[in-house]
C-alpha cells in the first residue's frame, strides 16, 4: 500500500490549503511578523537606530514601569474589569440564550435577537458619547430627570466608585446579542430526544433547563470563558478610552494597562517603556491561559483547548 507523503497530501488536498492559505497569511503577517519588536522592551529606543539599531538597555524599561507605582493599579483594574465582565457577560448571555429558546416564538425570537444585536454594531466613539449625554453633569439626561423629580444632580464624570458598575453594565449591553446568538446555536444542536425523553419523565421547563440544556452547554461555556480568559490582563481600549478619555480623576478605578501604555506613549513618547508594559501584558496573558487549561485538563481533557 502506498503511504502517504507531504507532497502528494498537497495534492490531494490543495483546495482546502488555498482556503486556508489567507487565514494563515494574515496570522503570519499581523501576529508573527511583528513579534520581532519585542525587543523594544529590552532597549533603549531611538528612531535613528530604530528597532534593531537602538542601544540594549537589559530590563530597565521593565523597572521604570514598575517603580512608577502604577503597574499594580493597572494590572488589578485590567483583571478585575475581565473577570466581572466574564462573569456577567456569560451569565446574561447564557440566561437570555436560555430565554429565547424556550419562550420565544419564530418571529418574537427573531425581532427580539436583532435588538439584542444592534448593540454589538455600534463603535464605541458612539457608546462614548451616549454616555456622555446620558451621564454629564450639566446637560445630561439622567440629571435633567434628577433635577425634574427636584433631586440632586450627580456628578459622575467625577466620581470614580460610579464607574466600575458603569463599565461593567455598558459591556454586558455590548456584547449581550453576540454572546446569545452563540449559545442559542449551541442550545438548538441539542439532540431533541433529550427534551421529549425529559418530558415523558414529566420534568417541567424549569427541570428540562437544569437537567438538560445546562450541562449541553458546558462545552461551549468551557470554551468561550477559556477564551476571553486569554485576554483577562488586556483591556477593552476602545471602550476604556472613549467612556473615560483623559479624565485624570477616574484613572483610580478606570485605567487598564492598555490605557497607561497609549497616555504613556503619547505623553512621554517613551517607546521602551510602552513595549515593556505590553510584554508585561502578553506574559501575564500566556501564564494564565496555559494555567487555566492545565486546570481543565484535569477535570475533563477533552474540553481543554490542547
Amino acid at each position: 500500500m502506498k503511504g502517504h507523503t507531504f507532497w502528494s497530501d498537497l495534492k490531494n488536498y490543495r483546495v482546502l490549503l488555498l482556503m486556508l492559505a489567507p487565514a494563515v497569511a494574515f496570522f503570519l503577517l499581523f501576529a508573527y511578523v511583528p513579534m520581532a519588536g519585542i525587543i523594544i522592551a529590552f532597549k533603549h529606543y531611538d528612531y535613528a537606530g530604530g528597532i534593531f539599531g537602538s542601544a540594549w538597555n537589559g530590563l530597565d524599561n521593565f523597572r521604570f514601569f514598575f517603580e512608577s507605582g502604577d503597574a499594580w493599579r493597572v494590572t488589578r483594574n485590567t483583571a478585575l474589569y475581565n473577570i466581572a465582565f466574564i462573569v456577567v457577560n456569560n451569565s446574561l448571555q447564557i440566561f437570555a440564550a436560555i430565554m429565547l429558546f424556550e419562550v420565544g416564538g419564530k418571529w418574537f425570537r427573531k425581532i427580539t435577537q436583532s435588538a439584542l444585536f444592534l448593540p454589538y454594531f455600534i463603535s464605541w466613539v458612539v457608546v462614548g458619547a451616549i454616555a456622555y449625554n446620558l451621564l454629564n453633569y450639566d446637560i445630561g439626561t439622567v440629571n435633567a430627570l434628577l433635577r425634574g423629580l427636584g433631586l440632586e444632580p450627580i456628578d459622575i464624570y467625577n466620581t470614580p466608585a460610579y464607574w466600575p458598575y458603569i463599565l461593567v453594565l455598558v459591556s454586558a449591553w455590548k456584547g449581550l446579542g453576540y454572546g446569545t446568538v452563540m449559545y442559542l446555536a449551541a442550545i438548538t444542536g441539542i439532540d431533541t430526544e433529550q427534551y421529549e425523553a425529559a418530558e415523558i419523565d414529566g420534568a417541567n421547563i424549569f427541570q428540562r433547563i437544569r437537567k438538560v440544556t445546562i450541562p449541553n452547554l458546558y462545552p461551549t461555556i468551557i470554551i468561550l470563558v477559556l477564551l476571553a480568559v486569554g485576554n483577562i490582563f488586556r483591556g477593552d481600549f476602545g471602550m476604556f478610552y472613549n467612556m473615560i478619555g483623559n479624565n485624570g480623576l477616574l484613572f483610580s478605578s478606570t485605567d487598564v494597562i492598555d490605557t497607561f501604555v497609549f497616555r504613556s506613549l503619547i505623553t512621554s513618547n517613551d517607546i521602551g517603556m510602552s513595549a515593556a508594559a505590553g510584554v508585561f501584558q502578553s506574559v501575564l496573558g500566556f501564564a494564565t491561559i496555559m494555567t487555566v487549561n492545565y486546570a481543565v485538563r484535569r477535570y475533563d481533557k477533552d474540553r481543554a483547548l490542547f
